[in-house]
């Protein structure tokens, strides 16, 4: 087994920067890849099995499924996930392919390990290289001879688009362009469906959801020096139907004041600091934002029920 990590992680002065950023902003709100250090990795692998959440086990059936027919469309080239968490989605893709190379991308550098390890035990054949970063700010992947030359595929899934606002999402599109040197793109996709059903799905049962969002505070209080009462947030999910995205953020229980970094920072009762976005595309929103972006829909795959869904995308010129 080959595993090879380049290390791009962002510095703990720009770890400062963002959360000050964010604070200041109204309303508040932290970029969602703060959520994965490595305990938020397991506990979003974790909302992935709770029965509320079938986002994950229908795209994964989806790709099981389709292997074949969408390899054939990718056409021979590296595949390149871009945030691959526990990378349970890639392996029939990888298979299909019959790649020699994986390029794995994702911000928290234990779950990358972790996450590359275990697929390159199930591929052998395959080398793994990870590169641990915010794929959100990456200007191009970091030179390696074993891409020198090699088509790029490109691979998005779980509907992580939808943590972007629309004209962010374009730019992360374009961005995406550029990184794999106008290879295809395949982009998993969410659609809209019952309100009450998606706020289930972000706010389950078990409450593994605000385990996640509220990891992000003890994240905080650990590397910037906070002083946050995690039990004077609670986490709440909202849909907003007007942009088509489920909200989640954690919501002050009285008035505070907190520490980070050396700054103090005050919370009214009831204000919001939001954690993430999940934006749902129906099939005319996601042609709409590849058109922006320079990309066209060259194909389409999805479940029965028509919920999730694979974009091959190309550049449309």
């Amino acid at each position: 087994m080959n595993v090879e990590l380049i290390d791009l992680h962002p510095a703990t002065a720009d770890l400062e920067q963002v959360v000050r950023e964010g604070l200041t902003a109204m309303p508040r709100q932290l970029p969602a890849w703060l959520l994965y250090d490595s305990e938020g990795s397991r506990l979003f692998a974790s909302i992935c099995e709770q029965p509320e959440y079938s986002l994950t086990r229908t795209e994964i059936a989806l790709l099981n499924h389709q292997a074949d027919a969408i390899s054939a469309a990718l056409g021979p080239g590296v595949m390149v996930e871009f945030g691959i968490g526990n990378a349970h989605k890639v392996s029939p893709l990888l298979k299909a392919l019959k790649s020699d190379l994986f390029v794995g991308l994702d911000i928290s550098r234990t779950a990358l390990r972790d996450a590359l390890e275990g697929l390159g035990r199930e591929h052998p054949q395959t080398t793994m290289l990870g590169i641990c970063c915010d794929h959100s700010q990456l200007a191009d992947l970091p030179p390696h001879p074993l891409l020198d030359g090699r088509r790029r595929i490109g691979f998005f899934p779980g509907s992580s688009l939808g943590n972007f606002s629309w004209d962010n999402a374009v730019a992360l599109l374009q961005r995406f362009r550029r990184l794999l040197n106008n290879g295809p793109l395949l982009l998993g996709l969410d659609q809209p469906r019952s309100p009450a059903l998606l706020e289930a799905a972000y706010d389950d049962a078990a409450g593994v959801s605000a385990a996640f969002a509220q990891n992000l505070l003890t994240r905080l209080n650990r590397e910037l020096q906070g002083d946050i009462d995690v039990d004077r947030f609670h986490y709440r999910a909202r849909w907003q139907s007007s942009q088509s995205r489920i909200e989640m953020a954690l919501v002050s229980d009285s008035p505070q004041t907190i520490t980070l970094a050396g700054q103090l920072w005050q919370f009214e009762p009831d204000e919001a600091w939001i954690t993430e976005h999940s934006v749902k595309y129906s099939p005319a929103a996601a042609e709409e934002l590849a058109k922006q972006a320079g990309w066209r829909i060259q194909q389409r795959w999805h479940d029965d029920n028509d919920q999730v869904s694979l974009h091959l995308l190309l550049p449309a010129d």
